[in-house]
């Protein structure tokens, strides 16, 4: 089995290849997906949607993983998300911290940022 630790950094890579199916299997059925400062996304079936539509709108993205560590079924990431908005590349500084069920699952995803980057484009 999986630790919570690999798990999380086989998610982060498999970003890359943008794949929504294989990106929303690694949920619970009851996840919390949140971007903060935005609204929380609730539930597989939400964050996939809104999994297609990011992937849509911006393909495959770079998690540039910096330190990772994990506690229990906890673990925290600080990275660099890297991908193209209408063809400007951003890099945006990004702190994550997972929730992992004994299963494998995610459970919870909290994703800390600045909005800066991403408000620069207009």
């Amino acid at each position: 089995m999986s630790t919570p630790d690999r798990i999380v950094t086989e998610f982060c890579a498999a970003w890359a290849d943008a794949d929504v199916d294989v990106l929303a299997a690694y949920f619970t059925e009851d996840a919390v997906y949140h971007n903060i400062p935005m609204a929380p996304v609730v539930g597989k079936a939400a964050i996939e949607d809104f999994l297609t539509g990011f992937v849509g709108q911006f393909g495959g993205i770079d998690f540039r993983v910096h330190r990772q560590v994990s506690s229990g079924s906890v673990v925290m990431n600080e990275r660099t998300d890297v991908f193209t908005i209408n063809g400007t590349t951003i890099e945006l500084p990004v702190m994550g911290v997972f929730e992992i069920t004994e299963d494998g699952r995610i459970a919870g995803w909290r994703d800390y940022f600045d909005m800066g980057p991403l408000n620069a484009l207009g």
